[in-house]
């Protein structure tokens, strides 16, 4: 029997990397946009993320909480150059583009499954690491094997060798973008070239999938055991389509779970949870807290992960060593030893996170390197100051012989 959802929404995440040097530019060029908004956060619309983020790490993420009414007129007012300028300097700035009306698009042309994209934002870090973030949601999501076969599809519309017009590609029929092609390009326009995120080993052809599903309460009950889906949660999980007749049960995935009807799933390829409507809080409170808080901590740790292997890129190159140094001693103190949180899901979450992406092992290699190189930094160092001491030395000694010869003579 089919499964039956009652409600969904699926992320697509796209990191790129802005030229050192950039990064100021990139953002007049974003300001120019007309169709590009900075996004603002206040105490009063977004309470419950201020709650959830600890002060240091929130003033990383959302610098515009702690911006005034008269303060943000001000900015408003500058000149743009002006603006990308102060902008610049923050931390971390998310810009909203604003769409007319949801853009509607389908999969498989003869099967009709539609779908809309909802919200597109482009987060960006001052180290000129950016995130695109494109939600999406099926129109036809009763049906739970069109969700499944939807993001296992869009994952891959931005591959190169992808054939737009198979049967097993998106087509988009609207006013904004005509086809498959003009949503890459505009993909494209937004993340510019891939040539930086591509020397960092930044995979770009293949989203990261973030996705929420709240299936039909009838399917997994107090009754209804979850055992008798658990098919379902493992193709969701592992990001396969409907058909897929491999047993990926044995497959390591992070199966993490502080609620009796909702189990969310970690990979090294997305972030999904999947509920049950019998938890009335898994159609109320949790989407919400799923494509807010738990959302910007995950994007939060992907940034920690492509960050890092920045870094250690400019370890071994010569001429970016003592500006990699200074980064990670700055990475150490500003986001690596700060807690994000003081909830106690969001705390064990961002710690799975961690895990999943491998970041205590790549922080261990980056200061490994940073370490070697602060002991031949200190070790030059010392053969220099035990030369000028040296010649200090021979100076000195030459002057003493002179000053005896001088006094033996006399």
């Amino acid at each position: 029997m089919e499964l039956k959802t009652n409600y969904q929404y699926t992320y697509f995440i796209h990191p790129f990397v802005i030229k050192e040097g950039k990064f100021q530019k990139y953002i007049i060029k974003m300001l120019k946009d007309k169709n590009c908004k900075l996004k603002i956060f206040k105490k009063e619309k977004d309470v419950r993320m201020y709650k959830y983020f600890l002060p240091k790490t929130r003033d990383f993420l959302f610098s515009s909480f702690s911006f005034s009414e008269s303060k943000l007129k001000k900015l408003e007012e500058l000149p743009i150059e002006t603006r990308a300028a102060l902008l610049s300097k923050y931390g971390c700035n998310i810009f909203e583009y604003q769409l007319k009306k949801d853009i509607q698009g389908k999969v498989e042309e003869k099967n009709g499954i539609f779908f809309n994209i909802q919200k597109i934002e482009v987060i960006c870090f001052n180290t000129g690491i950016c995130f695109l973030a494109i939600k999406t949601n099926v129109e036809d999501y009763e049906n739970f094997s069109n969700i499944l076969n939807f993001n296992y599809k869009f994952r891959d519309i931005n591959n190169e060798l992808a054939n737009l017009d198979s049967y097993d590609n998106i087509r988009i029929q609207t006013d904004s973008f005509s086809n498959m092609q003009t949503f890459r390009e505009f993909i494209k326009d937004i993340t510019c070239s891939n040539i930086e995120a591509s020397k960092l080993d930044i995979e770009t052809e293949r989203f990261f999938t973030y996705s929420y599903v709240c299936i039909d309460q009838e399917a997994w009950n107090n009754d209804a055991s979850f055992e008798n889906i658990k098919n379902n949660f493992i193709k969701y999980a592992n990001i396969l389509p409907e058909d897929n007749s491999r047993n990926y049960e044995e497959e390591k995935i992070q199966n993490f779970s502080r609620w009796k009807y909702a189990k969310l799933a970690l990979s090294k390829l997305g972030m999904m949870l999947f509920s049950s409507s019998f938890d009335m809080n898994n159609y109320t409170i949790l989407p919400d807290e799923f494509e807010n808080q738990f959302l910007y901590t995950y994007i939060l740790n992907l940034y920690k992960k492509i960050y890092l292997k920045k870094i250690e890129r400019g370890l071994i190159k010569s001429s970016k060593i003592k500006k990699a140094r200074k980064e990670f001693v700055e990475f150490t103190k500003s986001l690596w030893i700060q807690e994000i949180s003081d909830d106690e899901t969001g705390t064990l979450l961002n710690k799975k996170m961690q895990e999943v992406f491998e970041l205590d092992k790549l922080y261990g290699e980056v200061k490994s390197k940073y370490d070697v190189l602060y002991k031949e930094l200190n070790i030059e160092k010392n053969k220099r100051a035990t030369v000028v001491i040296a010649v200090i030395l021979g100076v000195s000694l030459i002057f003493n012989i002179l000053n005896f010869v001088v006094l033996s003579v006399k």
